[in-house]
């Protein structure tokens, strides 16, 4: 695949994707992403998350008292 269509896939879906950051809770964000064990981690760095919760579907929420302050995304590359 040449460079031009990669470049034109990644920018469709970063366009994507804007709508739906730019919803987030938070002006500056930090995300990294562990290939080895596909799990996505966002939001404030350092998150020094005082409680969490986790959804039935593998997202963990971060809080610190009651500010969301992280999201944990696993099986990242499958959804």
């Amino acid at each position: 695949m040449g460079k031009e269509i990669i470049k034109k896939e990644m920018i469709a879906e970063i366009f994507k994707a804007t709508s739906h950051l730019l919803k987030f809770p938070t002006i500056k964000m930090w995300i990294d992403y562990d290939q080895e064990v596909d799990v996505l981690y966002s939001f404030k760095r350092p998150q020094r998350a005082t409680d969490s919760e986790m959804l039935k579907n593998g997202i963990l929420f971060r809080y610190k008292g009651d500010e969301l302050v992280g999201i944990t995304i696993l099986d990242a590359s499958k959804r």
